[in-house]
Parts: C-alpha cells; structure tokens; sequence
C-alpha cells in the first residue's frame, strides 16, 4: 500500500501538471487527438446511435478516462467518478468526459458505455485509442487525464484525476494548478487544527461504539490519548490476517501503559464492511471502539487521510495532530515497541536495529525457502518490500535471495543447515 505524508502528496499533485508529455492542449487540437480522418464526432450515452461533434467541447475541461468493463478499480471508480460528474453538469460547470475504451469486445464496451453519463471514442476506432495511450503514457487503467480549454502558460496535462477525485471529489474543478494549490493550503490548515473531536463527531453524533451494555463512549474522553484509526473489513484477506496481530499488540501496549500510569492508547475501529452484520461480526472480534457502521464520518475521514487501501493504521497523537500514517508498518516491524509512534521513537528503533544487525548472520538457509539467503540493509536493497513469509511489509534490513528476489525479515526466519550438509543429512 502506498503511504505518502500529506504535503508531498499534495505537491506531487500539483507537480503532475507538467509532469510527462508538457505540451499544452489547446481546443483547437481536441479534434486533432479525438477525431479521425472518418469521424468528427462521439458517442453520446443517451441514445446508442447519438453522435456529439468534437467542436462541441470548446472551452471545456476535459477528462479522458481510459478504463474497461472487466476491471473491478474501474467499476469501483466509476461509482464515484459518476457522482461528481452529475454534480458538476448539474451546476452548469464546463466539465465534459470522453470514455476511451479497453474492453476486449463491442459486446462488453456497449454494456459497460450504458453505465456511463459521458461521451466515447467509437469501440471500432483502434486506431486512435492507441495513439491517446501512447500520447499520455497510459501504464495502468482507471486513469484520468485532464486538459484544459485554454493554451496559454497556466493551462496543463494532469495526469493525476483518478488520485484527485478520490481525494478532493468536486472541489477538484477546473483542476488548475491555481486550485490544487489552493486545497493543499486547504488541507495543511485542517491539519494543523486537527483535534480528535473535530475528527471523529459530526453534528449528529458525539460518541463512538464501545464494547460494553451501553454501547456509547464520548468522543471527548480520546481527548489527550494516543488514537489509532483502523481502516479494515471482514471481507478484506490482508485485514483478516493483520487484525489479530493488532489485537495481539493493543493489549501489550496497554497492558504496559496501565502499569506506567499515566498515558493511555486506544484504537477506533473505521469500518468498510458492507452490511451491518458484517460490522457487527468483525467488530465483536475486536476489543476497541468503532464509529458506527455506515456513517458519513467513514467516508470523511478515508478522504481526508487519502487512505488508499486498507488495513491502514493511523496514529494521531494525545495534543489530536496526526503522528504517522505508518502505524500497520510500524506495528509489523517493531510491534509493541513502536508505541507511540513518533518520528524520535522510530529513529531510536532504527538505531536499536542497526545495532542488532551487526551480530545477525550474513547469510542463512531459510526452512521456507530452498537457496541461500543473504543479509541486505535498505541501501542494498532491504526496503521497503513484503516478507515473503508473513506477507507483511519490511524495511530496513532484510534476508534476501540473490537469485530469484525471495525476501523475509530477519525475524521471520527459520534457520535450517543447507541441503546437502552434514546436519541435512
């Protein structure tokens, strides 16, 4: 999972204007990259035979979005991509959307174009949908690529939509580098008043679900503590298998805590079930609190922490201002003894490994694997990687198979004599 800290993230944005192919499009040239010799027009979705000229997206902004029926992220995406282009239409924005096709056959692109608001390059046009890939260096599928109307210095390709609809929805628009601008300022100000209240309630609700008769815990009383918010799902693989090593961590830490007095740590569960059922069933598991299941907070907080896939720990500290959107990586490298999660912590845990890696093995056979494992820091290639062995992610210092890239983290391995020694035999 791709974590990134929100000020890079926002300047990698903003960067993505004039990243890649820089040349400005100017609506002049939209029928230079959209029409063919045999074709002035698009596919209208209202009517299957329904022709749009080209010249009729002068002075708009527009989205090319390359994407296919078979592919779920694009099915997922569509639902929110939808949303925010009917709200844009319906307040008369300058927005138009051109659906440029992978779909393996006419069948599954007429199916998949019904779903659809926006206009299409004809299925049968092979040719110009290689040369708009080609164009704009389209590696992966759902992507958006906006132009602007206008060709003078502020107009750019951005090459991230996808990224900023997820992430900013409407506010988006028109995309400028003036606007994405704007909403990192935005962002950073949020950031810096966070406080655990303003994050967690909304103007329907004070309180969070918590494990006993009554149910209701204030949101007030995470007032001061260490709060973990857990994106998970019972439905999600990764989350199955990482919730119980969270559980397994929660308790140390408290545990130690309770002992030291003083401090306290606690975790609210941020569910993407898909029923209630569901919720209730994953969070009867769980020995912490939860939002409840299906409120608008969910959607709010994923967005505003550009949560892009889940398990995703975030730890916000006691004063209520985010410490790290690392806290699942943390926990798996370091466990119980990342508490609390700050950068002066995880640089003392750095050195603590550093230390403890001098007295490691350069070089193990490993029971799960059938070559010769070599130790590698980061700098060698140790980080970041998944283990192998845990299907957890590692950085720092890995065993690593110089011959087929097989990796594990020193404490996951099983040291076994080589095949073929005496101890083998």
């Amino acid at each position: 999972m791709r974590e990134m800290n929100l000020d890079d993230n926002s300047n990698n944005l903003v960067q993505s204007l004039t990243n890649g192919d820089s040349e400005k499009i100017s609506t002049s040239r939209f029928s230079s990259l959209l029409a063919s010799k045999d074709r002035d027009y698009l596919l209208s979705s209202t009517e299957a035979d329904q022709q749009v000229r080209i010249s009729d997206l002068e002075g708009k902004v527009i989205g090319l979005y390359f994407s296919a029926n078979w592919y779920t992220p694009c099915r997922n995406f569509n639902k929110v991509l939808i949303d925010v282009y009917e709200q844009l239409k319906s307040n008369g924005s300058n927005f138009e959307i051109v659906f440029v096709s992978s779909d393996e056959d006419l069948d599954a692109f007429n199916s998949y174009r019904e779903s659809l608001p926006w206009l299409s390059i004809p299925f049968s046009d092979l040719e110009t949908k290689k040369a708009l890939n080609r164009k704009f260096e389209v590696e992966g599928i759902p992507c958006l690529v906006i132009l602007q109307p206008e060709d003078n210095k502020d107009g750019a390709t951005l090459y991230e939509g996808v990224e900023l609809i997820y992430r900013y929805g409407i506010e988006a628009f028109p995309f400028t580098k003036e606007r994405l601008e704007e909403l990192q300022r935005e962002e950073k100000m949020k950031h810096e008043s966070q406080t655990v209240t303003d994050l967690l309630t909304n103007p329907g609700r004070d309180y969070i679900l918590g494990q006993t008769i009554t149910g209701k815990v204030p949101v007030d009383s995470l007032i001061g503590k260490t709060v973990g918010l857990y994106f998970s799902a019972q439905w999600c693989f990764p989350c199955a298998k990482f919730t119980p090593k969270l559980i397994s961590i929660y308790q140390k830490i408290k545990q130690t805590l309770e002992e030291k007095g003083g401090e306290d740590f606690e975790i609210v569960f941020v569910s993407n079930d898909r029923d209630q059922s569901s919720f209730d069933s994953y969070f009867g598991t769980m020995p912490w609190l939860a939002l409840p299941f299906g409120d608008p907070t969910v959607r709010t907080l994923a967005k505003y922490f550009d949560v892009q896939g889940i398990p995703c720990l975030i730890i916000i500290g006691p004063d209520g201002k985010t410490v790290t959107k690392q806290g699942r990586n943390l926990m798996n490298l370091y466990q119980e003894n990342a508490y609390p999660f700050t950068d002066a912590k995880v640089e003392l845990l750095e050195k603590e490994m550093e230390e403890a890696a001098k007295n490691l093995p350069r070089s193990v056979y490993h029971a799960a694997h059938r070559h010769e494992l070599t130790l590698v820091s980061e700098g060698t290639g140790g980080g970041p990687y998944i283990c192998c062995d845990c299907d957890e992610q590692g950085s720092g210092w890995a065993y690593q198979c110089l011959e087929c890239g097989y990796e594990v983290h020193p404490k996951c391995v099983r040291a076994v004599a080589p095949a073929g020694s005496i101890e083998g035999r």
